[in-house]
């Protein structure tokens, strides 16, 4: 059974979001086209006819340099084949290289991306739709990657002195330590054919390669192949060559800088949190062992913070970037227009953070003269168990008030099952009905006396509300064991006080359910419907 929730209504995403989705005028001016099949349809005619044949040989080419160390499934072979075509275009999501795949919702991620494209080579259109997963090859912040959680229990790469130093590309981090890891959770596996299959890739992905990339596309591969998943690594010579130009307008024109900063301050003014604010220069410069940020200086160099290295002008600077394309990487801002410059892509699918910082791009992209992408919100989903479904129903709670945070969640439990009442709206309404005939009063006698009116008003509200809480307080105590009940039942499907698919791991679940997890998610996952899903397992 699968239910459907209101994102806005589970407290869990930001206005931003929600108002996106809502489509809220406001809103509509820092995005192109919204979700929807016949928009997608209209992107994919505009972006396969702007899509040069050049670029599109380049990146099938490159794709399959990538996949020769792997054994490409029918399904891969079949999109690359369609990737040549010039009526073949993508729809993309990206992820850290998190150790096997991080935080549950990855998996979200990817089947979103799988069952749009799907749905979309049923309907009847003029173009082929395959789905690419973007590995964020060049990140650096090892400390974010090196861990997932298994049933609440912290599996972490233990790293070298030398490594945990390392500054460079986590794609390319050596994939020593993890034999130790491996053991570890194989023992928290335990046995069972799930248990065997889920170590066996962990094995054959961190014992058998040389990098981090290499080891994350091949388990990615092993789960989604089926599918015909398309694996890319943007840390690639020939696909950085394709971005030369724009690497180029953004250390000689700042382009990113000036058009995203217009978008920031708009975004501001209608109140909405600024995810990323733009540098001056939005690249980083890697070579082994280094990814640090370029700089101008006020003399006209350009230098790479923290290191020796520099050009006295942007000529110097220039030479290098055409040499050498694939020492330049960029940051957070700048990546998204790499990837739309190197990829027939129609749409991005991402979770809320990601989308925030696509919003801030729109004129960025303009100034590119880049078709800007669809964005679509990923699939978030709640899994619950029976015997946890169980709990649910005996306790009687409906599934929307488990959103609530856990102090709200107790207080409204309590109201609700207690044998007295606790809420003081009446007396609140009555005290204020007396108060309000006080004020009349006073009005035609001594208007002189409405402060002291007032500020008794206030006392004997403030008052109530303490009563209230009082009283509450001494509820919660009395009905010890039924809050204990509660808070254990949302601590199981919301560890940490946080949504389950960003706390858990897949493994998890596929421990307990094998294929028919993911059998599961790709009946009922779905971006284009926009709703939190819950789905319940037997």
């Amino acid at each position: 059974m699968t239910s459907r929730v209101e994102f806005e209504k589970t407290g869990y995403f930001s206005s931003l979001i929600n108002d996106y989705i809502a489509e809220k005028e406001s809103l509509k001016s820092f995005y192109d086209k919204f979700p929807s099949v016949e928009n997608l349809k209209l992107q994919a005619a505009e972006k396969s006819a702007s899509f040069s044949n050049e670029n599109r040989t380049v990146l099938v080419e490159a794709l399959r340099n990538q996949y020769t160390a792997i054994e490409v499934s029918p399904a891969v072979k079949e999109h690359l084949h369609l990737l040549e075509k010039s009526n073949t275009v993508t729809i993309t999501t990206g992820h850290q290289l998190n150790l096997f795949s991080g935080p549950l919702y990855f998996v979200y991620k990817i089947f979103s991306v799988i069952n749009l494209c799907e749905r979309l080579n049923k309907e009847k259109s003029a173009y082929n739709y395959v789905p690419v997963y973007w590995m964020a090859t060049e990140d650096h912040d090892f400390l974010e990657i090196n861990y997932f959680n298994f049933k609440g229990k912290k599996i972490q790469w233990n790293y070298s002195e030398g490594l945990q130093n390392d500054n460079g590309y986590v794609g390319e981090y050596p994939l020593e330590g993890l034999q130790e890891i491996a053991d570890l959770f194989e023992q928290e596996l335990g046995i069972g054919d799930n248990a065997q299959y889920l170590i066996e890739i962990f094995r054959k992905a961190y014992l058998n390669h040389q990098t981090l990339a290499a080891a994350t596309r091949y388990f990615v591969n092993t789960l989604f192949e089926t599918y015909g998943l398309l694996i890319l690594d943007g840390n690639d010579k020939a696909l950085k060559t394709l971005y030369v130009p724009n690497i180029l307008n953004e250390l000689n024109k700042n382009f990113s800088f000036e058009n995203a900063n217009k978008t920031v301050n708009q975004l501001a003014e209608n109140g909405y949190k600024i995810q990323v604010n733009p540098r001056e220069v939005n690249l980083f410069y890697g070579i082994k062992g280094l990814r640090n940020r370029i700089e101008k200086a006020p003399d006209g160099k350009f230098i790479v913070v923290d290191t020796a290295i520099e050009w006295q002008n942007f000529e110097a600077l220039e030479k290098e970037v055409k040499s050498h394309p694939e020492r330049f990487s960029p940051n957070v801002l700048l990546r998204p227009l790499y990837q739309e410059v190197i990829l027939p892509n129609i749409a991005y699918v991402g979770g809320g953070g990601e989308l925030a910082y696509w919003l801030q791009l729109k004129e960025v992209f303009e100034a590119h003269k880049e078709h800007f992408p669809i964005l679509i919100l990923r699939d978030s989903v709640l899994i619950i168990d029976a015997k946890t479904e169980k709990k649910r129903k005996k306790l009687n709670i409906p599934i929307l008030k488990l959103f609530k945070k856990q102090n709200d969640l107790i207080n409204w439990r309590i109201r609700e099952i207690s044998n007295i009442p606790i809420d003081f709206s009446v007396q609140k309404e009555t005290l204020e009905k007396q108060f309000e005939d006080l004020k009349d009063i006073a009005g035609i006698t001594d208007k002189s006396f409405l402060g002291a009116v007032n500020a008794q008003q206030a006392k004997q509200l403030k008052g109530l509300d303490k009563l209230e809480k009082r009283l509450l307080k001494a509820q919660r105590l009395k009905l010890k064991d039924e809050v204990e009940r509660v808070v254990m039942l949302q601590n199981q499907l919301f560890p940490q006080q946080s949504l389950q698919e960003r706390k858990s791991n897949f493994s998890e679940f596929y421990s307990a359910y094998g294929e028919a997890f993911f059998d599961k998610l790709k009946d009922h996952l779905d971006p284009l419907d926009m709703k939190f899903k819950i789905i319940n397992f037997d």
